[in-house]
């Protein structure tokens, strides 16, 4: 049985198809990466997973609970984590109390949400940092931040949008070594990627290609970057020439 199932789900805003009958599913501990240009409607599916929007039509099922009309507190409690494109910590925070913030979702307990939240911090090679204000991080550990603050949750699908977005490549393809190891955990992953072909290569057991909010491609990243509909939606010419 899958974790996640997407069926037949579209949203539209005004005249704008931005998510358009879209069906795939997420097995347990995969990782998958739904991929496309900017304004596919990679962030609206997430949004329309964790409950910020409400579906059009269509249904999504999660851990067998219809969660088509959740609300974003909702889909936290069953346990679906989320990041944002924009990270936005608490400054005047340290890292580790960032992080507890997350933790509280399931303990009252301040013993309890520090040990998880430094936990977290640990499995992120953030133990340095952790005591320190969260004011004045760069970007590389605000993103890793915002990742432990959604796993401090407890998910058991984790929901990455763009989360390599503005990382140098040898810093994506770091992270993206940590994030490889969330099936450790027991954790399912969907990033949300732009243009960060490397990182998807390295880490997708799937792929699925959104172009203009209909899913034009899935399969393997192996199979999906030599697909001709995805070469000419999605990486261009150019790239046809790098998997030769």
């Amino acid at each position: 049985m899958s974790l996640l199932q997407i069926k037949n789900v579209a949203k539209r805003f005004g005249g704008l198809n931005a998510v358009n009958d879209v069906t795939f599913d997420v097995k347990h501990g995969e990782m998958a990466f739904i991929v496309g240009p900017n304004g596919a409607g990679k962030t609206t599916l997430f949004n329309l997973i964790t409950g910020v929007y409400p579906l059009d039509s269509g249904s999504i099922t999660f851990d067998g609970h219809d969660i088509s009309r959740i609300h974003p507190d909702g889909a936290a409690k069953l346990g679906i984590g989320r990041t944002f494109q924009i990270v936005k910590p608490l400054r005047n925070l340290t890292v580790l109390e960032n992080v507890m913030l997350g933790a509280f979702l399931r303990t009252s307990s301040s013993s309890v949400a520090e040990r998880e939240a430094a936990k977290t911090l640990k499995f992120l090679e953030m133990g340095n940092v952790m005591h320190l204000p969260a004011r004045g991080m760069g970007l590389p550990t605000l993103k890793r931040l915002e990742i432990a603050r959604a796993l401090a949750t407890k998910p058991k699908l984790i929901l990455l949008d763009e989360v390599v977005a503005g990382l140098p490549t040898a810093e994506a393809l770091k992270l993206a070594g940590l994030l490889k190891r969330l099936n450790e955990w027991d954790i399912a992953a969907v990033g949300g990627v732009e243009h960060v072909m490397p990182v998807v290569m390295k880490l997708a057991d799937r792929v699925f290609v959104l172009n203009h909010g209909t899913l034009i491609a899935e399969g393997t990243p192996q199979d999906v970057v030599r697909m001709p509909q995805v070469i000419e939606a999605y990486l261009g010419p150019k790239y046809k020439e790098l998997i030769r």
